[in-house]
């Protein structure tokens, strides 16, 4: 495996990760990133302002709702979602904001990647943790190849 780009290392070095878009379901992209950050050790929150609990965890409805300090937030929202998720975050002090993309738009909305920055907070926008997080299964690392070729992962 390459090496990690210095902003996917430094978004990942972080210890409260606040994953928003979980699905009660399980079945959303977010859940198996809530998962994947959660085995690698990395104190994950989820939010979804329908749930109560997701996975046996706690689930907040809004990131003001998350209690303490928040080192990152991954957005994996539908886009409209994704400017009101990002102000949340900023209100909180968030300077580390990853927006998840494969194909199609993903998560990214070009308001939330305004407001950060505007904030001064330059997303990683595109992606996904599941491309990065060691040991990477074959489908994550295909996928980051084939969307390397079109200049869809971080750098």
């Amino acid at each position: 495996m390459a090496q990690l780009p210095a902003v996917v290392a430094d978004f990942l070095a972080t210890r409260r990760i606040v994953v928003a878009g979980v699905s009660r379901t399980g079945q959303a992209p977010a859940n198996a990133i809530f998962r994947r950050l959660r085995e690698t050790g990395h104190e994950v929150l989820p939010v979804n302002p329908n749930a109560i609990e997701v996975e046996g965890v706690p689930c907040h409805r809004a990131i003001a709702e998350v209690p303490g300090e928040i080192d990152s937030l991954m957005v994996v929202t539908h886009p409209r979602d994704a400017a009101g998720v990002v102000r949340e975050a900023l209100a909180r002090g968030v300077r580390r904001i990853w927006f998840h993309r494969s194909v199609g738009e993903g998560s990214v909305s070009a308001d939330a990647v305004a407001a950060c920055r505007a904030a001064g907070v330059e997303p990683i926008v595109g992606g996904c943790p599941l491309m990065d997080l060691a040991p990477v299964d074959p489908f994550h690392r295909a996928m980051r190849a084939c969307l390397g070729l079109v200049g869809r992962v971080p750098t």
